[in-house]
């Protein structure tokens, strides 16, 4: 799902970049939007015959929590040193809070959830459950200082003229992108660069996209929460000294993932999804 392209330097205006695809490079950043509208049809996310959702990763970080409504979970780093090694856990697990409404399935590379389960919609304040490829930091800074090193993630850094698309009849629907240098067509979205330190770090969560499916939810991050007790409208948030940590450990050669899901469905897909025990300190 992710693709990676070479960063030139930063231009005075830029074209959109779909979340998790470089396909136009920029410096622009991001945040959560909501507006609620019906949901299409629309083909499932396949993977490759014989490929697992995990297959190419050698990085995770899991999410589980107590139950699908729940707004708060723990978050546990994984690493492996080959795709056919086991997994073991990397430092302690952290507190994050999430969606007000809890979790519903995201569309991502985990494929279709089963019919009778709640997917994920814009606007309904749940986060996305499922597998999800970790494309790009940002942050306020003009660089993140990771990004001295060639296996970081792509940063983007995040401007006044920054904005997140949230509106589902935009053709930029779940796009970052610089409002200068594109002909607006939304109604919907809310400016990257904010006044607090929510978004002064975080990562991009590739839900739904390629393509983004209208009214499938967007602007999906990774980002400093609010507080212990904060609520998020879809995203997953932590405090800043352990979302630096995390950022800092991402890996671009070895295809991070997002793996967030209740505990007891973490555990009924764990065999299908070969997918790491968790330890004492993640299980709550």
């Amino acid at each position: 799902m992710l693709s990676v392209l070479s960063r030139p330097a930063r231009p005075a205006a830029v074209a959109p970049v779909t979340i998790g695809y470089r396909t136009l490079c920029f410096a622009a950043l991001l945040l959560c939007g909501c507006a609620s509208v019906p949901l299409p049809t629309a083909s499932p996310v396949v993977q490759p015959e014989g490929a697992g959702p995990l297959a190419p990763s050698r990085q995770l970080v899991v999410v589980t929590t107590a139950a699908w409504s729940s707004t708060t979970g723990l978050l546990q780093r994984f690493e492996r040193d080959s795709v056919a090694a086991d997994w073991h856990p990397v430092g302690p697990a952290f507190a994050v809070v999430l969606g007000s409404s809890g979790l519903a399935w995201g569309r991502g590379l985990h494929g279709e959830p089963p019919a009778a389960e709640t997917r994920k919609r814009e606007g309904d304040g749940k986060s996305p459950a499922g597998i999800f490829a970790l494309s790009e930091i940002f942050g306020y800074a003009h660089e993140f200082e990771s990004t001295k090193t060639a296996h970081t993630l792509p940063y983007i850094e995040a401007r006044p003229s920054t904005e997140c698309v949230d509106d589902p009849t935009s053709r930029h629907y779940n796009t970052l992108l610089d409002r200068t240098g594109v002909s607006v067509d939304w109604n919907s979205a809310e400016q990257m660069r904010r006044d607090d330190d929510m978004y002064r770090i975080g990562a991009v969560v590739d839900h739904n996209t390629a393509p983004a499916l209208p009214g499938g939810g967007s602007c999906i991050f990774i980002h400093i929460w609010e507080s212990p007790t904060s609520t998020t409208a879809g995203c997953t948030a932590g405090d800043g000294a352990d979302i630096a940590v995390l950022l800092a450990w991402l890996d671009r050669t070895r295809a991070p993932r997002l793996v967030q899901l209740p505990r007891d469905a973490y555990l009924a897909r764990a065999k299908t999804w070969q997918l790491p025990a968790l330890p004492p300190s993640s299980r709550g």
